[in-house]
């Protein structure tokens, strides 16, 4: 994806329904130009092309995850690989940004092993790569491509990393990391029982927004990856609160 199609699915995810005339005047293009990235982007299942408009997909969607803020993300990515070590196994959540991590271990990495609850993150490591690759079980939520539930728990039982690298729908201060999905934030809770060290992955547009659920307090975080856009207000506030 090139920039300017990145910018594209920002401006239909912020207004969930965008014209192709509007789009080509943001970005100064032509409108030919905005119907050949609309079709390149819809048929990577990213949003939804109708006739003169580009429609948001789910946002629990993957690959609509993965689209948004995606140089942000990529560059958090290959900044956490820096963090794992020669043959070392980690657990990995389901976020769009781990799901980058996933493809840059698949990389460069080829004896680390990867535990996830993600079925799209197995899947597509295992494509890209040599790694070992555990799924946890557990019940198939198809909108997430997660696996959830009590069986989450049993397999995660049976491991213990160092390190636990995870995604966030939402963070809010004297509260902690939040999630958008009872399910998936119980599976996580699940996973940081197996793990000695969270570390979080996250663009910097996650901070003073808020979930549903709570995730897990910053006390239990040893680092926080993010990007260039964080405020001075939260630098300050992560900073102070080591």
């Amino acid at each position: 994806m090139n920039k300017r199609q990145s910018q594209i699915v920002t401006l239909v995810n912020q207004k969930d329904r965008i014209s192709v005339t509007e789009l080509a005047h943001e970005l100064d293009v032509s409108e030919v130009t905005i119907r050949k990235d609309l079709t390149t982007l819809a048929n990577y299942g990213i949003l939804i092309r109708n006739h003169g408009y580009a429609l948001k997909k789910n946002s629990v969607d993957i690959k609509n995850r993965l689209s948004i803020n995606y140089e942000e993300k990529s560059r958090i990515a290959k900044r956490a690989a820096e963090l794992i070590g020669y043959n070392e196994t980690i657990f990995l959540g389901s976020g769009s940004t781990c799901a980058l991590l996933a493809e840059e271990i698949a990389k460069t990495k080829p004896n680390v092993s990867i535990i996830t609850h993600s079925v799209y993150i197995a899947d597509h490591a295992a494509k890209l790569g040599n790694n070992k690759i555990i799924l946890l079980g557990g019940e198939y939520q198809k909108e997430a491509e997660v696996m959830v539930g009590p069986l989450v728990r049993l397999t995660a039982k049976q491991y213990f990393v160092d390190k636990i690298f995870l995604g966030t729908d939402g963070f809010v201060k004297n509260i902690g990391f939040m999630g958008s999905d009872s399910l998936r934030t119980e599976a996580i809770k699940n996973m940081i029982d197996s793990a000695r060290n969270i570390i979080v992955l996250t663009d910097s547009t996650k901070f003073n927004k808020m979930g549903v659920i709570i995730q897990f307090g910053l006390a239990k975080v040893v680092k926080i990856i993010t990007d260039k856009n964080i405020s001075k207000e939260y630098y300050d506030y992560f900073k102070d609160n080591r």
